[in-house]
């Protein structure tokens, strides 16, 4: 297996628009390892994130294609305006992200401020190598980003949910990956839970990598859990 563990330092820790502690604790940041090791690791050409808030998702996988020295790009979809779950956004919110954006990962990063059914047409059927959905977590609207976006998705791409194991309110993600459990799949419990989904297609790369998904797991779940 060529998996590796990298000692990554992410750019955005230190950016002065962003808050630390949110990036370092907050709620996706036990995942962050992960997510740069894994775009390292699979070298996607188009990255599309679906729900970005600060950017603590965003940035791991810009970190990523910076320190790799890939050619991919990555695009943040939202509204920055917040929902029920997450409150309202202030304004100053989009203007930090985009100011971390623009200075450390110039070349790497677009933010596309809208609905996320707005920025469908923006990416061809098939196109997206790696899908990360983080959006509105009712079932219902976490479906309906599953199967709007599920056909952008490329031939042996890899899709990301967030916020798997949680059942509060009315958080539906998890039954939305209890139904699609039967596909190839990681889980990380930690850190409000992690899916990682092959749906169409297990490359041949990451055969190696889940015949060892429970060693991989357990490593950043025993380090970074939060």
């Amino acid at each position: 297996m060529d998996w590796e563990f990298h000692n990554a330092v992410f750019a955005a820790d230190t950016a002065p628009e962003l808050p630390y502690e949110f990036m370092v604790s907050g709620a996706w940041s036990g995942h962050r390892r992960f997510a740069y090791d894994l775009v390292r690791f699979a070298k996607p050409q188009t990255i599309v994130e679906l729900g970005t808030f600060y950017g603590t998702s965003f940035f791991s996988f810009c970190q990523a294609v910076k320190d790799g020295a890939l050619p991919t790009r990555c695009y943040a979809v939202d509204s920055w305006k917040g929902d029920f779950h997450t409150g309202a956004y202030g304004e100053n919110i989009f203007q930090d992200v985009s100011a971390v954006t623009a200075r450390e990962f110039p070349s790497i990063g677009t933010l596309l401020r809208g609905e996320f059914d707005q920025a469908l047409d923006s990416f061809a059927d098939g196109s997206i190598d790696l899908l990360h959905i983080d959006g509105y977590h009712t079932y219902e609207a976490v479906l309906h980003d599953f199967q709007s976006w599920h056909p952008k998705l490329a031939p042996h791409g890899i899709l990301l949910f967030h916020d798997i194991v949680v059942r509060l309110t009315d958080f539906g993600v998890y039954e939305l990956w209890e139904r699609l459990g039967t596909l190839p799949h990681m889980e990380f419990p930690h850190s409000n839970g992690l899916g990682v989904l092959f749906s169409k297609g297990v490359p041949e790369s990451f055969r190696p990598v889940l015949e060892h998904k429970e060693e991989i797991v357990n490593h950043y779940a025993s380090r970074y859990a939060l």
